[in-house]
């Protein structure tokens, strides 16, 4: 493990950490401009992990969810302090500190730490993927039918025109579930679910997951199978993405 990865990891710890002193506790919720609700709990958790990065790596490049930041830059770190706020206010645990180091816009190390329940995820580009210290790796399921597909909510597939394919996925997998988010994409990584599907994503929510979910083996793309990252996301274990992507464009 680098240092690097070392001090990420310890950092999203620290962080994530710090917001349980306000979940489940009926904080304040503030909405934003873009209609998205913040708290205290992630304005805290943003503000340590720079803090944090400001004493180990001084005047390196920062983009976060609440502050922002060095959009254009290349070389930077990438912090979401609440991946899943939604989850935090309504008290559920399915939600994650997210922090990330890009170099020459690519994630080189992403970690994403569940504080709730104690999970821990990271990965270091071609050095494979951890969850909880143990290496992990996608599922083996061939297909979408008898696997499960997860999502965030049902209205962004609304939004974005998506509903009518989801609903034909819906129909030939086990199950689907929501309140997914970084959950999602981390079901993905360790294996227990087949794909996660995301219409309407920031660069904050998808730096560090797709690493991990491309070094557990799998495949992380927008929705019309591009690799390189955008505003929609689709994780999977790689044997089902093709079936995904088509039923998305067809």
């Amino acid at each position: 493990m680098s240092p690097r990865l070392a001090f990420a990891i310890d950092a999203a710890y620290k962080a994530g950490r710090s917001t349980l002193a306000l979940f489940q506790t009926g904080t304040h919720v503030i909405t934003k401009s873009d209609e998205t609700p913040v708290t205290l709990a992630d304005q805290g958790a943003e503000r340590l992990i720079r803090e944090l990065i400001a004493q180990a790596y001084p005047g390196e490049y920062i983009l976060g969810e609440e502050e922002g930041g060095a959009e254009s830059e290349l070389n930077r770190w990438v912090i979401d302090p609440i991946d899943g706020t939604k989850s935090f206010i309504s008290g559920v645990p399915l939600y994650a500190t997210l922090l990330s180091y890009e170099v020459d816009g690519e994630t080189e190390i992403g970690v994403c730490y569940f504080p709730a329940l104690d999970e821990m995820l990271y990965a270091e580009k071609g050095k494979g993927a951890f969850f909880n210290g143990r290496p992990c790796h996608v599922s083996n399921r061939e297909q979408v039918a008898g696997g499960v597909i997860c999502c965030g909510g049902h209205r962004s597939m609304f939004k974005a025109g998506y509903w009518g394919p989801f609903e034909s996925l819906v129909g030939r997998a086990l199950a689907t579930r929501t309140w997914s988010d970084a959950y999602g994409h981390a079901l993905v990584a360790t294996g227990r679910v087949e794909a996660m599907v995301d219409p309407v994503v920031a660069h904050w929510d998808i730096s560090a997951v797709a690493l991990i979910v491309r070094e557990a083996g799998g495949t992380f793309t927008d929705f019309k199978g591009n690799h390189k990252l955008g505003l929609e996301a689709i994780s999977s274990n790689g044997k089902v993405h093709a079936e995904i992507l088509e039923t998305f464009n067809s």
